[in-house]
Order: structure tokens, then C-alpha cells, then sequence
């Protein structure tokens, strides 16, 4: 009896959320889902590269337990934009204690981005939000990846929890 119930309320549930969200129409743009990240290099010296690799891992530890926390896109960004400062300050002291004097910009805006492939999911070019993190000029080779969802980066520990709503309700349907 149990089993009957959980299976009506799940194909309820799958039908609403279908239903609410147009059926299964392909969004206008895919792109809008996806928050990305670009940090540019100074420039395509040996030593700015090795450094902007550097700033990528401050800004991936400083990244990782904010957005991990996000439920949406919007909130990643709203979250982003209020910590530029900091991703900043991040970079530009990964900047100095590597003897660099030039600073670091940060800012969230829309960029163009070729197509890309993270295991297996693949990203059509084209414009696409994104906090963009400048070192120096910003006119060397960069790296990019995304912030929302992330793709690039783990849970603190390395483990990402995924949750979904409809089992949550289920189990305190049934009192698991």
C-alpha cells in the first residue's frame, strides 16, 4: 500500500513540476542556467601563467563553500557579486607573495564563450554570465570553467550533497 502511494505521489509530483515548467520545451537559451568563470592572465609570460594558476586555486577555495550552498543560479550571482572585493583581495595577495605588484579586477558580467566540454556535459558557445577576474592588463591566456552549477569545483571536503525536494517531502510524508 505504501509503495502504491509513493508511486502516485511521485508521478503526481513529476507532472506538476512538467506541467509548471512548460512541458519539455527546450529553453530559449541553455546558456542562461550556467554561471561561468574566466580568469585572465597579465600576459603569456611563463611566470603570469604559473601565477594565474595559482590565483585559480585561491578563487576556487575562496568559490566553493559559498556556492556549494546555492540553490540557484541567482542566488550564486547575488552571492558572487557581493563577495568581489574579497575574490579580489584573494587574488591580489596570491599576487603579492609571488612578487607580482599588479593588482586583480573582478566583476560579474555577460561574455562570449566558445564551446566547451566538462566530462560529460558540453556547452555550446556563446554569451553567458560570468565573474570575470582580470590580473593586470587581463591580455594574457586565460582559464575558464562554471560556478553555477558547479562543474569546476567540489563541496568543501570534496563531497557535493544533492537534494531533492520531492523526496524530502515523501519522507516526512511517511515519517522516514
Amino acid at each position: 500500500m505504501k509503495k502504491g502511494i509513493v508511486i502516485l505521489l511521485s508521478a503526481v509530483a513529476i507532472a506538476v513540476t512538467v506541467f509548471a515548467c512548460g512541458g519539455f520545451e527546450k529553453p530559449e537559451t541553455e546558456n542562461a542556467s550556467y554561471l561561468r568563470v574566466h580568469i585572465r592572465a597579465d600576459s603569456n609570460s611563463q611566470e603570469a601563467q604559473a601565477v594565474k594558476y595559482k590565483v585559480r586555486d585561491k578563487v576556487v577555495e575562496f568559490l566553493t563553500p559559498a556556492v556549494a550552498e546555492c540553490e540557484s543560479k541567482a542566488e550564486a550571482m547575488q552571492k558572487i557579486g557581493r563577495s568581489l572585493g574579497e575574490i579580489e583581495a584573494a587574488a591580489e595577495e596570491v599576487l603579492r607573495e609571488s612578487g607580482f605588484s599588479y593588482g586583480a579586477k573582478a566583476s560579474l558580467r555577460q561574455e562570449e564563450f566558445p564551446t566547451r566540454i566538462y566530462e560529460n556535459v558540453t556547452l555550446e558557445a556563446g554569451v553567458y554570465d560570468a565573474l570575470i577576474l582580470e590580473l593586470g592588463s587581463g591580455k594574457g591566456d586565460n582559464w575558464w570553467c562554471v560556478v553555477y552549477p558547479p562543474l569546476c569545483f567540489s563541496g568543501g571536503n570534496g563531497n557535493i550533497v544533492y537534494k531533492s525536494k520531492i523526496a524530502e517531502i515523501i519522507g516526512k510524508f511517511f515519517g522516514e
